[in-house]
């Protein structure tokens, strides 16, 4: 299980015997802001993660101090241990995933939690080198309320999104085809947070949100075991 830890700053995978064993901590000699979320490519088992700072601000989310490296996306190698910083162009990345076919990462951008005149969005780039890379960077979608952040695909390409901050009607889960079109959602009674497809056939969605956790049959497939 590969987990982003706020209160240290840094990326574990813990082991079948439980112990974390720590993959990330720091970059160019200073320490991670507080990685957030983190996706595997089949590839070259390389992990990319995104490095906010959420659990340096607040004593709430894990302890409050200065920020020493830029708000990034980053890949880890699994076989050199080297971590190369694949972007800094997104004020505040947050949840993460690739496309189906793992040619396109998708990363929610929280920026209004820190950014007031920023809207919340969801930034595309074309994944090279089996994710080592990312190219051609354009915004996806924008949410005009509130923001998303765990994000996930189905094998249709549809990317689901955990809500928040938005209020009644805005809370939930939100749905885009791959064109960036909203073309659903699942509106919740809380601010939803993180989301994943699990079962036999990855078609069972769980969300957590503020104070629970819900489920929820449905008819689209989640695109990768998560």
């Amino acid at each position: 299980q590969i987990s982003c830890e706020h209160l240290t700053a840094r990326v574990v995978r813990y082991e079948y015997q439980g112990e974390p064993t720590i993959l990330a901590e720091s970059f160019e000699g200073k320490r991670l802001n507080a990685p957030n979320d983190a996706v595997v490519h089949p590839g070259t088992g390389g992990i990319l993660f995104t490095d906010p700072g959420y659990g340096s601000h607040f004593y709430y989310e894990g302890t409050v101090r200065e920020l020493e490296l830029p708000t990034s996306v980053y890949h880890l190698d699994p076989q050199t241990k080297r971590l190369t910083r694949l972007t800094d162009e997104i004020m505040k990345p947050n949840g993460l995933c690739f496309s189906p076919d793992y040619r396109i990462l998708y990363v929610a951008d929280t920026a209004p939690t820190h950014y007031p005149n920023e809207k919340a969005k969801l930034i595309a780039w074309d994944v090279q080198d089996n994710g080592r890379r990312l190219t051609n960077r354009r915004v996806f979608a924008t949410l005009e309320v509130g923001f998303h952040d765990g994000i996930r695909a189905d094998v249709d390409g549809n990317v689901w999104c955990a809500t928040g901050f938005g209020g009644e009607g805005v809370d939930g889960v939100h749905v885009y085809a791959p064109d960036g079109t909203k073309i659903g959602q699942v509106v919740m009674p809380e601010g939803t947070a993180n989301l994943c497809f699990v079962g036999r056939h990855r078609t069972r969605l769980f969300m957590t949100a503020s104070q629970s956790v819900y489920t929820l049959y449905t008819s689209a497939q989640g695109a990768h075991i998560t």
